[in-house]
């Protein structure tokens, strides 16, 4: 991967797919700002970059405080000099898998500012960094449930298909400026997020096994691998396109 002295912010990038792209990006030679809202999950993660050889900052960003992710734009310029690539990884399930009009408000309202506000927060503050230097990637986390119903799962559905017409609307508005945007669309992939599923309804692990075609879940790693691919400078002539990885569950 082209990805050599890049540098890279990844958010939500303490754990599950964040930590794997994370590692995967400085094992490709990358410089990474690891962002977490939870500090001592980034520490750690950039520890391990750092112990292998690699360079890395932790930064606590809170992606739905627009003041967080301005200093978290802020220090990354201020540290590296410029901004390659941001990956808008954070992102939250509701805590309630329920029908639309039994759906709680505070999933609505927590789903939809971390995964939809959240990542319009990081794509405008790093779109106004490269625009001014004429340079830039951004890759965003959406999902399966943004291509296809979701049932029982309105905030998370409703955020990632936002960031789907986001990631092309924005790639359309910037690909005269040498800024690419693209996203990737994990099915159900080894996460927190799909521990929380599982917690919650045990018998969705058979349920959900028998519509993968590939009968398992996906690796973080393996998704963390397209991501890196597309921040890559092998990638050159593709922006606002989604890539899907899911085991053929949407076929």
């Amino acid at each position: 991967m082209q990805v050599k002295n890049k540098i890279v912010i990844i958010t939500g990038a303490g754990s599950g797919i964040g930590k794997a792209t994370a590692m995967h990006f400085a094992h490709h030679g990358a410089k990474v700002v690891v962002s977490d809202i939870n500090l001592e999950s980034a520490k750690k993660v950039a520890d391990e970059i750092v112990t292998n050889g690699g360079q890395s900052l932790p930064i606590k960003t809170d992606v739905t405080n627009f003041e967080e992710v301005e200093n978290l734009i802020r220090q990354t310029v201020d540290t590296f000099g410029q901004l390659d690539v941001m990956v808008n990884n954070a992102g939250i399930g509701p805590r309630k898998l329920l029908k639309t009009a039994e759906y709680t408000l505070e999933d609505w309202d927590s789903v939809i500012a971390v995964n939809q506000t959240g990542v319009f927060y990081c794509m405008k503050l790093a779109l106004l960094q490269m625009t001014k230097q004429g340079f830039g990637n951004i890759v965003n986390i959406a999902s399966l449930a943004g291509l296809k119903a979701s049932l029982n799962n309105l905030s998370y559905s409703a955020s990632k298909f936002a960031v789907v017409g986001m990631t092309k609307s924005a790639a359309l508005e910037y690909a005269k400026t040498g800024i690419r945007i693209n996203a990737v669309c994990p099915g159900y992939t080894e996460s927190a997020l799909l521990d929380q599923l599982l917690s919650a309804k045990p018998e969705m692990d058979m349920m959900l096994k028998a519509v993968i075609p590939m009968k398992r879940y996906g690796k973080a790693s393996e998704i963390a691998d397209a991501v890196v691919w597309l921040a890559s400078d092998q990638t050159k002539f593709m922006t606002g396109q989604t890539i899907t990885l899911d085991g053929g569950t949407s076929l």
